[in-house]
Formats: structure tokens, sequence, C-alpha cells
């Protein structure tokens, strides 16, 4: 499925391809959280990196947490004017990238199952989502976005 992604201003715009373009997975970390998650969360979509195409990427800015005073590997982008989340790239996942699902322009399917993540790092304040599909993490689950799709028939093949 090809995402075209924007970020509120305008000065970047972008397209990638996913075959995991289900928005199900809620990010609680202090990282997501506060980098670009309004309600207390953020959801990030798998997408295949080598497809990305970015117009403005001179208005693009990256963001690296530190981790015992080291730069993360994992590398947030932004837009420098407006600060939009647009994507997370992970130096271990080369040829992965995750373009967040507020930036999508293109509808996105309506998930019907919840994965939560990263709950150990929740701000006290975040009252979380009830239901009866939803499963929730301390920290990462074990399977990886790509399994989540092919386990639920989700899985797009390009």
């Amino acid at each position: 499925m090809l995402l075209e992604g924007s970020c509120h201003c305008g000065a970047v715009s972008f397209s990638v391809n996913s075959s995991g373009p289900q928005p199900y997975q809620r990010c609680y970390c202090s990282i997501c959280r506060k980098a670009g998650g309004a309600g207390g969360f953020a959801v990030n979509l798998l997408a295949d990196n080598q497809t990305m195409q970015v117009n403005g990427r001179e208005h693009v800015a990256v963001y690296r947490a530190l981790n015992n005073g080291e730069p993360s590997t994992h590398h947030r982008c932004f837009c420098r004017n407006c600060g939009s989340h647009l994507w997370a790239w992970n130096e271990g996942w080369p040829d992965l990238v995750h373009p967040l699902a507020s930036v999508i322009d293109t509808p996105l399917p309506k998930p019907s199952h919840f994965v939560d993540i990263m709950l150990d790092s929740a701000a006290p304040w975040v009252e979380l989502h009830a239901g009866d599909h939803v499963e929730r993490f301390p920290e990462y689950p074990a399977q990886s976005i790509e399994a989540w799709h092919k386990s639920h028939g989700l899985w797009l093949d390009e």
C-alpha cells in the first residue's frame, strides 16, 4: 500500500510503500509520548525504507535520544519548521522505516485490535483504552510488526 504523509506546515511530504499499514500498536514510551504522542502514545507504522521518497528533505531534522550518554541508534525525524514528528528509522534495521500514523494523509484501515506497548513508561495521567481487543505489554512484545500483521491476515504482499 502506498502511504503518503506530510507535516502540518506542508514543508515536508513523503511517500513510502507498506505491507503492514494497520495502525494497531500504541507506544507509551517516554520518547514517543513526548516527541509526538498527543494521547500519551504514538502509533508507528511499518514501511520499506528503500521506497521512501521525501520532498522538502532540507526541512527534516533528526533527534536521537541518549542511551547511557550515547546517541541512540533510533533516529526520529521531524519537520524543523512546525515540529511534526514524521517517521523513525533505526540503524539496526536499515531496510525499515516507521512513519507515524498521525502524519499519514492516505486513508488507513481502522484497526479492530490494538497492542499497547512500553506501559512501564506510560505517564500516570494516561487512561488506557478499554476493550476486549487490546493486548498490553510492559515493554516491547516478542512479536514484530510484520509477524503481527501476518498472524492477523493483514500483511499486504506487494
